[in-house]
């Protein structure tokens, strides 16, 4: 898996990206067909109207067959009701399946990056990601849609209408196709100038909306530092940027519809003027010259609509072309061929066997080193020690959001890389130290610990909290919006919302990251109560940073540089390792001679 990076990607020229849409299409072929059948229906209906032209001018005006003039015109009649009512059902169904192909395209996109790894959103723009979602999406649906319709009729009408103007005048023909490759050579060329264009156009744009999901996702911080102008300006300069990039894509289109427009007219105003000459010679009829005349107008409008809908169609392979560089990027993390079953029901143990790990940013220093540990089911486990110790790295390791390069992790006895990682993590549940509120009900946000669990549940979850106190106060209660990132709420009342989302997860194995940490004093120790309840029957593992969190642990696992230097409750720690005590002084102020009572006055 590597870093999305516009920079480094090849530069194509071809539209061979689009073929990409095909696994998109392919599930509605039915609708397709019916579109095409519309498609051959008004086309053919369009490419023969200029023969009833030919009669109506031949034999219409003429007196021996006035008679009949009224029968020609009305066949032209029958002609129009055809072309205009399956062209309507042409675009309908095509419109209609450009949407349906976006839909499918979108949800595809947002599925796979949903289970990426956490190296690649460490390492990509959410705001380039978003881009690709929105912006690239809607330049397919453009093509699938719109540009799609007209480029299949425009290609029939522009085909057929070469074909017919062969059998109308073969030489007339002969001249228009000796011109033709000066015509599409240029707009070729263009065309592929063009699309190098929109793509940086769209990279320009993404880099944009990164920078701005950054700045408005840290509004506060912007704020409070005072530097909402040096970052309005920051946007603006790259607002800039893509504005240039994008007014220079104009330009070249701009010439792209000059080069095309000149070209192909003039082409055709050359062969007509040599027509009216042959008639005004006798070589040909009037009617033959108007024939000839509207299936060249169908070629010319053809190829002018097919050279229009080209720079579109060159923007939608750039477009495709991120897309799919975004869904052939595969996790790290993912489910082994065929996954080990966890065993049912869970029941909580935890094993480090000999795991020594780095981060991929860090690969020559060790996050943990060598650390190997059992922990019983049921069992109340507290990891402390100083910043950098490897603490927070076992929790990534245990829910498999990395692998160690070396040693093994056995939750319920199975090794971790061997199991489905969904299941491995859905016997956990984590209340980490800055929660994670979403833009929605109070309701839905504990839910999300359980999906299927009932009102009734989720308010027993938040009241084994201490959280329905302040819920029930809101303005509409478990129902009200809690706002982006739960910004209508304190940091204290966002961490019993997480408590109560753990808590209704019911999990064999419970991963606490100073849970309590921004409790006031009063909502710590009623928060406190619920977690001891929460605790029994099940495995905790807790990382600590104030010490009065962990005095009641089975066991204190001191951590420093990946490696484990002790373990034991605190009475025995706070005597015979150095780390340990020094913590302990630092927060408490205690002396080592003096800690003996120390656990008793915390408690």
């Amino acid at each position: 898996m590597s870093e999305v990076d516009p920079q480094s990607r090849d530069k194509g020229k071809s539209l061979q990206p689009l073929k990409s849409l095909a696994p998109f299409i392919t599930p509605y072929k039915g609708t397709l067909m019916i579109a095409m059948v519309a498609l051959l229906i008004s086309s053919a209906a369009m490419l023969a109207m200029p023969m009833a032209v030919r009669n109506v001018i031949d034999h219409g005006f003429s007196v021996e067959d006035a008679a009949n003039v009224d029968r020609y015109f009305f066949i032209l009649l029958l002609f129009a009701l055809v072309i205009g009512f399956f062209g309507a059902a042409r675009a309908y169904f095509v419109n209609w399946l450009g949407e349906r192909v976006v839909a499918d395209l979108r949800s595809r996109v947002f599925a796979h990056v949903v289970y990426m790894d956490p190296a690649f959103f460490e390492t990509t723009k959410m705001g380039e990601v978003l881009s690709r979602l929105t912006a690239d999406t809607t330049l397919i649906q453009s093509v699938s849609g719109v540009s799609l319709s007209i480029v299949l009729r425009s290609s029939i009408q522009f085909i057929g209408a070469l074909i017919l103007l062969a059998y109308t005048n073969i030489e007339l023909m002969g001249i228009l196709m000796l011109i033709f490759p000066f015509v599409v050579i240029p707009i070729i060329a263009v065309g592929r100038w063009l699309r190098r264009l929109s793509r940086d156009s769209q990279d320009r744009i993404a880099d944009a909306s990164g920078q701005a999901a950054e700045i408005l996702g840290n509004a506060q911080a912007v704020q409070s530092f005072v530097a909402e102008q040096l970052e309005v300006n920051r946007f603006s300069h790259a607002i800039e940027v893509s504005f240039t990039t994008a007014i220079r894509r104009i330009r070249v289109r701009a010439l792209m519809t000059t080069v095309a427009t000149v070209s192909v007219f003039g082409a055709l105003i050359f062969v007509l003027w040599i027509g009216a000459k042959a008639v005004l010679d006798g070589d040909i009829t009037g009617g033959e010259l108007g024939q000839f005349v509207l299936y060249a107008m169908f070629v010319g409008f053809s190829a002018g609509a097919l050279s229009e809908v080209w720079g579109e169609i060159q923007r939608a392979a750039g477009a495709m072309e991120r897309l799919t560089e975004l869904l052939e990027m595969q996790p790290a993390i993912r489910p082994p061929a065929n996954p080990t079953a966890m065993p049912s029901p869970a029941l909580g143990s935890v094993t480090f066997d000999q795991v020594s790990f780095s981060y991929p940013s860090r690969p020559d220093e060790l996050a943990i080193n060598d650390l190997s540990l059992e922990i019983a089911p049921g069992e109340h486990v507290a990891f402390v020690g100083p910043s950098g110790g490897g603490k927070s790295t076992l929790y990534q390791l245990l829910l498999r959001f990395y692998d160690p390069q070396k040693g093994r992790l056995l939750v319920d006895g199975i090794d971790i890389n061997l199991a489905d990682p969904q299941d491995v993590r859905s016997r956990m549940a984590l209340v980490p130290q800055e929660c994670v509120i979403f833009g929605d009900s109070a309701t839905e946000n504990i839910r999300f610990g359980r999906p299927d669990a009932t009102d009734e549940q989720v308010r027993a979850a938040a009241i084994a909290a201490s959280a329905d106190g302040f819920i029930s106060n809101l303005p509409e209660g478990y129902d009200t919006f809690l706002g982006e990132k739960g910004a209508r709420l304190s940091g204290g009342q966002k961490q019993r919302i997480a408590i109560a989302r753990a808590i209704l997860a019911d999990p064999a194995i419970l991963l606490l990251d100073e849970a309590t940490s921004a409790l006031d004093a009063e909502s710590e120790r009623l928060v406190q109560d619920a977690l001891d309840k929460l605790q029994e029957n099940r495995t905790t593992l807790v990382i600590a940073h104030r010490l009065a969190t962990v005095l009641e642990a089975d066991r204190i696992v001191v951590l420093d540089s990946g490696a484990i230097l002790d373990i034991g409750r605190h009475e025995e720690l706070v005597t015979k390792n150095a780390v340990y005590a020094q913590m302990v002084k630092l927060q408490f102020g205690a002396t080592v001679d003096s800690t003996a009572s120390l656990g008793q006055s915390l408690v």
